[in-house]
């Protein structure tokens, strides 16, 4: 099976900002950030329900852990059918919240 992973508007500007906040540190790292979480994402479309469940009360409401460096980020996602993964938020792992 197969699914089709998409981002929502929230997610997208969470890696604008994300982006953002790596150009600031280190320009080098910034585009291989974005690049990394991309790919790990990918994961996604095959293979949803590996990802941890970030809400012991919905199934569907699950984190995809992204190493990068010494930490990394967290992409919260939910399993919409059985087509479809939308990936609602990402944040870096150090930050406060993001649910």
């Amino acid at each position: 099976m197969s699914y089709r992973v998409r981002y929502t508007s929230a997610a997208r500007a969470d890696l604008r900002r994300l982006y953002g906040l790596m150009l600031e540190h280190d320009m080098a790292s910034a585009g291989r950030a974005i690049e990394v979480i991309r790919k790990s994402t990918e994961v996604l479309s095959a293979f949803p329900f590996s990802c941890r469940k970030a809400d012991p009360a919905n199934p569907f409401l699950r984190e995809l852990i992204v190493s990068f460096g010494s930490a990394g980020y967290v992409a919260l996602f939910e399993i919409e059918d059985d087509t479809t993964v939308t990936i609602l938020a990402i944040r870096h792992q150090r930050e406060e919240d993001y649910h």
